[in-house]
């Protein structure tokens, strides 16, 4: 099955930043922000405390994504 793609627009250094964070996992930003993304869409993850909750966000803030 083949997925449609969408552009994304982000700031150079804040990919770079990402890069430097996580490219031993992800080897591409794009992996990340997949991964990122599907994690934070997973069904479960709505059943997730207001404190889970909180706290992916302030950790994807500090990383720049929100």
């Amino acid at each position: 099955m083949t997925s449609l793609t969408r552009e994304v627009h982000l700031p150079a250094d804040l990919c770079e930043q990402a890069q430097a964070r996580f490219g031993k996992q992800f080897s591409m930003v794009d992996d990340l922000l997949i991964f990122v993304l599907k994690e934070l869409l997973r069904d479960d993850a709505h059943k997730m405390d207001e404190s889970e909750q909180q706290m992916i966000e302030e950790r994807l803030r500090g990383l720049g994504y929100l």
